[in-house]
């Protein structure tokens, strides 16, 4: 995440506005994801399969929303699928913490982030029995 900082804003010329927020924004958008990394390797029968499936999760997840490409040039129905993405509201708030101004939706995405985090953990502490019932 550092390396694409760096590289944005020296080669790319990006402007950056960080605000003191983005140590609360890395850990929310790294734990959704690790969650969901998690609930991948619970549920797959071999790592192949984890691999293969993570894989298919990741390229999903950026493509759909405005992830990767702008909202106005996607069509409507990926923008209202990257709703159910936590990379979606990752995006939204990096962007808000490293170069646009913070809007109310930072808000939304904490929320969004802290949600999809707490769901997968929840599902993966289901799956594993730790307690050996």
């Amino acid at each position: 995440m550092i390396a694409t900082v760096i590289f944005g804003t020296l080669f790319l010329k990006i402007p950056l506005a960080i605000n003191p927020l983005i140590v609360l924004i890395i850990p929310l958008c790294v734990l959704p994801l690790a969650g969901l990394g998690a609930a991948i390797g619970v549920y797959a029968r071999t790592p192949a399969e984890s691999d293969s499936f993570s894989l298919l999760l990741s390229m999903v997840m950026l493509f759909i929303g405005p992830v990767i490409i702008p909202g106005d040039r996607l069509p409507e129905f990926l923008i209202t699928l990257g709703y159910i993405s936590p990379a979606t509201y990752a995006a939204s708030a990096l962007r808000q913490t490293l170069v646009t101004p913070i809007t109310g939706q930072l808000i939304v995405d904490i929320i969004a982030l802290l949600g999809f985090a707490l769901l997968t953990f929840w599902l993966v502490g289901r799956k594993l029995d730790w307690r050996l019932r």
